[in-house]
């Protein structure tokens, strides 16, 4: 690891999901006693990066969040937090503006949600990480310990471990970004023309460089505020609140698996596939995590393992028109592994068209394929704008660090409408140090548009809303519940009317501190 990380002031979840630990929960709390809140505050110690390079780990784990509400009642000052990003300050179900870009329009409204809004927005997320055994027992230790100092409780929501798989059934938590931990990256270079997964650290954790060689903005207190001396101080000699630490987004997704059956069943009828291949083309992987046919590109990527090269060692480079992996199909959404250049780097006079707007691919004539149809049936040069219509994913990343909940799924019951499914779903938690460029936009521009990469009138298939998408008042509003899967004709299939399969059921935006930052706001 780098000299200058200081490992042990990174709450650990920023390195590690704790795959280990096969049990979760999180606390969702409120601060109604201040003083007492930061007396509690201050005799805990949320495990550390160092912590979980030790031989013998520890065998409970916490870590801590707070919301920008939760800063305030525990006594930060206005001109302090207004230093935080402001989405953060915001919040993220208190703007509706933010939350028609969101998608949380219509059933995923923030007046539909269990928690996250008015006296049920949390102001501390408390995570716990422990064995099967061991996690009741840890919880209620903790809940006591909590409700002891002032505050209350707003729930405690439970994890489920379904062996790597999402309720969906598909191999879930794959891809991943990987940081330049251990030696300092410069972006910015032609290499970035292609895509790669290997991303300065400071899109993850604040006080560091990020994609654009910059610090992102963060906290900084002058000498003059209280106990500024427990902090680390920055270049400026302000101390640095928000120095390794990052910003957390949490949103709770129940899905009906039951119903993306029924759906996938008789839309994989009325197209001639099996449901499974008609499950893969909307989420762009087979269901054991392999990626589809043709994506493959028999070299290494940056920040790509070879070790997971066999899930992961793929591009869309190969299958601009979405013929093996549909372009509105969910990972070509939530990464469509874009570099800097579209199409990927090319030589001298590919890139100078390019930069005129007309776009090249490598590949001048149609190529074999596994598939029933040749490959890239257009020819060089010619303009396609959709091939510049996504942006760079090196901006745009985010480190996942969900987990299930619920009892796991069994497919099967989605030909039986009659049989109800029992709650079941994804605590989707990530990370990142900026969330307007990084989760709003993935959520906004990639996920919930219906104008991802030049399309019209669809949605993620997966995570769409299928909310009507406001357009100009003389067009009227798109309709968002449509899926390509393109193909050579006659295989070609554009289904419509998707229902929707995900509801979101609470959210909010948490700053995950350093551990100096988290003695600060637990300071008198």
């Amino acid at each position: 690891m780098r000299r200058e990380i200081d490992a042990t002031d990174i709450q650990a979840i920023a390195r590690t999901a704790f795959g280990s630990y096969k049990s979760a929960r999180y606390m969702l709390l409120r601060v109604v006693e201040p003083s007492a809140a930061r007396q509690w505050l201050r005799g805990l110690t949320p495990t550390s990066l160092a912590k979980m390079s030790l031989k013998e780990l520890p065998p409970e784990i916490s870590q801590m969040a707070f919301t920008a509400e939760g800063l305030r009642a525990l006594g930060i000052k206005d001109t302090i937090l207004q230093q935080f990003a402001p989405e953060f300050v915001d919040g993220m179900a208190n703007n509706d503006n933010r939350s028609r870009r969101l998608g949380d329009t219509g059933a995923n409204a923030p007046t539909n949600w269990c928690w996250g809004v008015g006296e049920k927005e949390p102001h501390i997320l408390l995570m716990l990480f422990s064995s099967v055994e061991q996690i009741e027992a840890f919880t209620d230790r903790m809940l006591d310990q909590a409700l002891a100092a002032g505050l209350s409780k707003i729930d405690i929501l439970s994890d489920s471990d379904m062996d790597n798989t999402e309720p969906f059934g598909f191999r879930d938590g794959i891809s991943q970004p990987t940081f330049d931990w251990d030696r300092p990256r410069i972006p910015g270079t032609k290499a970035d023309q292609d895509y790669t997964n290997l991303l300065a650290l400071g899109e993850l954790l604040l006080g560091y460089r990020n994609e654009y060689g910059l610090l992102t903005d963060r906290p900084l207190l002058a000498a003059s505020e209280k106990n500024v001396d427990i902090l680390p101080k920055d270049l400026t000699d302000h101390g640095d609140l928000g120095l390794n630490g990052s910003y957390l987004v949490y949103r709770q997704l129940a899905q009906d698996v039951a119903g993306f059956w029924r759906w996938v069943a008789d839309e994989a009828a009325r197209s001639g596939i099996t449901k499974e291949q008609q499950a893969e083309s909307m989420v762009g992987r087979k269901l054991d995590g392999s990626p589809l046919p043709d994506l493959p590109v028999g070299r290494s990527i940056p920040g790509v393992d070879e070790r997971n090269s066999d899930l992961n060692g793929f591009l869309f480079d190969t299958d601009p028109d979405g013929l093996s992996c549909p372009v509105g199909a969910h990972i070509r959404r939530a990464n469509p592994r874009t570099g800097d250049m579209p199409g990927g780097r090319k030589g001298p006079l590919d890139s100078l068209l390019t930069m005129l707007g007309l776009t090249t691919r490598r590949d001048r004539r149609p190529t074999s394929s596994t598939l029933p149809w040749r490959r890239n049936t257009t020819v060089w040069p010619f303009i396609r704008s959709e091939d510049d219509a996504v942006a760079s994913a090196r901006f745009h990343r985010i480190l996942r660090r969900g987990r299930e909940y619920g009892p796991k799924p069994d497919p099967d019951l989605g030909h039986d409408p009659a049989i109800p499914a029992p709650e079941t779903g994804i605590h989707f938690l990530c990370l990142n140090a900026n969330i307007a460029r990084q989760f709003e936009f993935v959520q906004g521009a990639w996920i919930a548009s219906a104008k991802f990469a030049a399309l019209a009138g669809e949605q993620d298939p997966l995570l769409g809303n299928r909310e009507p998408f406001p357009t100009t008042p003389i067009a009227g509003p798109q309709p968002t519940d449509g899926f390509s899967r393109p193909a050579a004709p006659p295989h070609c299939r554009h289904a419509s009317g998707l229902p929707q399969f995900v509801r979101v059921r609470g959210g909010a935006y948490f700053f995950l501190p350093g551990l100096a930052a988290l003695r600060w706001i637990a300071s008198d």
